[in-house]
């Protein structure tokens, strides 16, 4: 059985060595260096409308053409 979203969850992951905490809000997730204020954020509408994959293909196809 699932909960309805209805408030700030918080948790903590580690990638690559460093600690980031993840917010998940019913407006969408955001993503923080541990110790942090700023970070990524990303609405649920963002993500299930596929902006999200749009932009990070963007990212590799721009990061690509930069390479020597």
């Amino acid at each position: 059985m699932t909960a309805r979203l209805d408030k700030i969850i918080k948790r903590e992951v580690e990638l690559d060595g460093e600690l980031y905490t993840v917010s998940m809000s019913p407006e969408g997730v955001k993503i923080t260096p541990k110790g942090k204020r700023r970070g990524h954020e990303i609405s649920w509408r963002a993500l299930l409308s596929g902006d999200a994959e749009l932009t990070q293909q963007l990212k590799i196809s721009l990061d690509a053409y930069r390479a020597p």
